[in-house]
């Protein structure tokens, strides 16, 4: 019951937590592509790479890109104690 309780209230206290990077003035309405990115006991020394560029067709057509983590990320990672802390990545280009 007690750790019913406590993965509850972890929930609870967790939010979302998006960082966005408009490039180009960050005008893209939808996300050209979205992709999971996964990463092990909360990310500590891993990095991710999406190339904007090549999903774009060049950097002059990049609008912006956003790393997130939803509330099925979060969950994720409260219900394996740390051990996999998935994120999103989505890119925008200019249309």
């Amino acid at each position: 019951m007690i750790k019913t309780g406590i993965l509850v209230l972890c929930i609870l206290v967790s939010g979302c937590a998006t960082q966005t990077y408009q490039i180009n003035g960050g005008a893209g309405k939808e996300p050209t592509q979205e992709e999971m990115q996964t990463f092990f006991v909360s990310g500590i020394g891993q990095t991710q790479e999406m190339d904007a560029a090549s999903v774009c067709g060049g950097v002059d057509k990049v609008a912006k890109v956003e790393s997130y983590q939803s509330f099925l990320d979060i969950f994720l990672g409260v219900i394996t104690w740390g051990i996999y802390t998935p994120r999103q990545a989505r890119v925008y280009c200019l249309e």
